[in-house]
């Protein structure tokens, strides 16, 4: 069973194993119990599974960016007594977990990057906000989570709509300041100098982060490894989860450090 633990600067985490640390980062407007999927790495890591600020119990966050995301996030893995860790990020917890080798290069054991992106040019990120603050506005709650789910994922069952629903909890005060924050990343520069093993994931329909955005970044960490699901959207981690946990096994038990 998973538990719901605060650090001592208030950040809300989930913490379940027992093994080397494992550290799985949510994307956008998702909660850390997006990750139930994955719990089953509690059979051979150290899970810490995060709520970033402005998203699930996160709620008095202050700074709403991608620099102090990550600052969260190390804080947490250190004040558990931890110098570095596995990294795992959705989407912008993808992002969060590029800002991390940046500020701390030295904590990452390995990075696994899942349909995120490294670069978004300004007025391209400029519209695509002003595109989703028009089409939520006035809407419901539940209006605002269908049609992210439609555009989230490629099956669009019962099945996937229901788990999409239970873990996209987006906080309409800190959203848009979330994909903003988002939508400045600039890592052209950071990408060549990542030197810890980097598996990068890309779904094949993913009109969010489509795959020529990973195949860019595959290219730019020149010693990563580099998966497309086929059959799936942007949130991989539900469409093909079976999958998508042996994928991430094999790459985390090839780059195990602890004896």
């Amino acid at each position: 069973m998973s538990e719901i633990f605060k650090s001592c600067s208030g950040i809300p985490y989930l913490r379940l194993g027992a093994g080397e640390p494992l550290v799985f980062i949510h994307g956008l407007g998702e909660v850390k119990e997006g990750w139930s999927h994955q719990f089953e790495f509690a059979n051979q890591f150290d899970l810490i599974i995060p709520d970033l600020r402005g998203h699930g119990e996160y709620t008095s966050p202050g700074e709403i960016s991608i620099e102090s995301f990550a600052r969260d996030v190390i804080s947490l893995v250190k004040g558990l007594g931890f110098e570095s860790a596995h990294i795992c990020g959705l989407s912008m917890g993808g992002v969060v977990a590029q800002e991390i080798y940046r500020q701390a290069p030295e904590m990452c054991r390995s990075l696994m990057l899942v349909s995120t992106l490294h670069y978004a040019p300004r007025e391209l990120g400029k519209l695509f906000i002003k595109l989703r603050k028009l089409r939520a506005e006035n809407k419901a709650l539940e209006a605002i989570t269908e049609s992210s789910a439609k555009v989230c994922l490629y099956s669009w069952s019962k099945e996937n709509f229901e788990n999409f629903s239970k873990f996209y909890k987006p906080n309409k005060e800190f959203f848009f300041k979330a994909m903003e924050a988002c939508l400045k990343v600039n890592n052209l520069t950071l990408l060549p100098k990542i030197k810890v093993p980097t598996l990068i994931i890309g779904g094949q329909y993913d009109t969010v982060t489509p795959i020529w955005i990973q195949c860019m970044m595959h290219k730019q960490i020149r010693h990563s490894e580099f998966v497309i699901f086929r059959n799936t959207g942007h949130i991989v981690k539900l469409e093909a989860k079976d999958e998508f946990n042996e994928v991430l096994r094999t790459f985390l038990n090839k780059h195990k450090t602890a004896s």
